[in-house]
């Protein structure tokens, strides 16, 4: 089967009814398409794991449900993306799953659609297995291994005998449980798999890395612990042999199917004569007859071993550098990308960037200010006859010219900008309300209050109005009713 089935689709489109955006991505990212879950649902899901108002529970709940799916592919992507969100998301949600007391019951699952559905099951099975054995390491140690810190004064390096003596056993069941995986490189032959085989060998090489600073502290506490501590020091070192020999074969599986060289760690083995030094010193301890060995001998022996150990973890800190700088270009140029797709877009339409409705734009990376809105100027229109008939409170067209209005006058903090200049043809509205409302006993009717005549910017006299104080409101409005005639009674002659 390639490509979304008519139930991926109709489920999809149920979540979008209701409204689930998780639980849509979800279902998109565990599809029965055969390849590996889509990089844009995964880093949906990762941002989902870092929203407080994120219910986590209910993420994980969704992603159990895709795991009854009959379908191995559908199983095998829902396993990939939940282990992707326990490497890659919050440390919510790992610390959820680690709360449960079960995760994945897939021990008997076995799709039988088909030869390749036979296959698969194994490897989903012994998945399953590992991303349990993940989460209950979690539960135990409270710290993921694959996160924590490395180095000379990283946690494994510090921590004392006891509380060592009980970790290691845990890292040791995680990594069999991880090489328990066990492919090979022609069995990875789906995108499926594949994606679930990269992010186990990311975990293998990280998970290794604790191992070995943990054997390392273990190595350099060896001749001071008591001869129980010793006993159960020399078994965890011989089981860190057979150990390293597996996860060699783990990486060359991981150099067959095309993972660059640089991001394969070297392992340096420590030489055998420490593990003989390690027997004597115990047989010593439990007062058996051994060959004499000088403090001298040992310690030269246990430096060369840590120096061995040592340059196995400088080779894994070299590779997460490597995929640090590696996943920084990868950002990088999709930033460079997402600039240059935006530019393309201003410059086919300009549009985009200056609207109507938007006093400040973008284009190019400047700002461009729109132009500042003067309060007290009048608008200006070519139809200034039908404004002044139909706002009988716009008085500015009854005066000939605009009233020249100093910069510096300034009302409200905003600066009074002059009055647009009138255009020829325009009339202007003087208005006789004596007339209008009846008071004037020789008035005719209200056609006669509209002045036609060319002068109609003059009074009746042919005299200047008196101009306005600019200084002064209340003298500029005394003089304005005195121009219009409603001083008293009758009308101005």
């Amino acid at each position: 089967m390639s490509g979304q089935s008519i139930t991926d689709r109709i489920t999809a489109a149920q979540h979008s009814v209701t409204g689930s955006a998780i639980s849509k991505t979800v279902c998109k990212a565990t599809t029965h398409e055969i390849m590996g879950p889509k990089k844009k649902h995964l880093d949906y899901l990762i941002q989902c794991t870092n929203e407080m108002n994120v219910n986590i529970p209910q993420l994980a709940d969704t992603l159990f449900e895709r795991t009854t799916n009959t379908s191995w592919v559908v199983v095998f992507k829902s396993l990939t993306t939940t282990h992707h969100l326990m490497v890659y998301g919050n440390e919510r949600f790992i610390q959820y799953l680690a709360s449960r007391n079960t995760l994945f019951n897939l021990s008997n699952f076995l799709d039988k659609s088909g030869l390749q559905g036979y296959d698969m099951s194994t490897f989903i099975r012994r998945y399953s297995r590992y991303l349990n054995e993940k989460a209950v390491s979690y539960r135990q140690v409270a710290f993921d291994f694959t996160k924590v810190k490395r180095g000379s004064d990283g946690v494994m390096r510090t921590m004392n005998t006891e509380k060592l003596l009980k970790t290691i056993p845990i890292i040791q069941n995680q990594m069999d449980v991880l090489l328990d995986f066990n492919v090979n490189a022609n069995e990875l032959t789906n995108g499926v798999i594949n994606a679930a085989f990269m992010l186990l060998f990311k975990d293998a090489i990280r998970l290794f890395a604790a191992y070995n600073e943990g054997i390392i502290n273990l190595l350099e506490k060896y001749f001071d612990m008591k001869k129980l501590q010793c006993k159960e020091g020399l078994d965890i070192y011989k089981k860190f042999l057979t150990r390293m020999t597996r996860i060699s074969e783990f990486l060359k599986v991981a150099e067959q199917v095309g993972i660059d060289r640089g991001d394969i760690p070297d392992l340096s083995q420590a030489p055998s004569s420490l593990l003989d030094a390690l027997e004597q010193h115990l047989a010593s301890l439990e007062g058996k007859k051994v060959k004499d060995s000088t403090a001298a001998s040992r310690a030269s022996t246990l430096s060369n071993a840590v120096s061995s150990l040592a340059n196995t973890g400088i080779s894994f800190t070299k590779v997460d550098e490597r995929e640090k700088q590696a996943a920084l270009e990868e950002e990088q140029a999709r930033l460079k990308a997402l600039k240059e797709q935006r530019l393309k877009e201003l410059q086919k339409n300009p549009a985009i960037a200056t609207t109507d409705s938007s006093p400040v734009s973008t284009t190019g990376g400047t700002i461009n200010s729109a132009p500042s809105i003067d309060l007290f100027s009048t608008p200006s229109s070519t139809n200034s006859n039908s404004k002044a008939a139909n706002d009988l409170l716009d008085l500015q067209p009854a005066f000939q010219q605009p009233l020249p209005v100093s910069s510096s006058n300034t009302w409200g903090g905003f600066t009074a900008s002059p009055a647009p200049q009138q255009p020829q043809n325009s009339r202007g509205l003087n208005v006789d309300f004596d007339s209008v409302f009846g008071n004037n006993t020789n008035a005719n009717n209200l056609d006669s209050t509209v002045a036609s005549s060319p002068n109609q910017g003059m009074t009746p006299h042919g005299q200047q109005p008196r101009k306005l104080v600019s200084n002064d409101l209340d003298s500029s409005l005394a003089n304005l009713v005195g121009n219009l005639a409603i001083g008293n009674g009758t009308a101005k002659k």
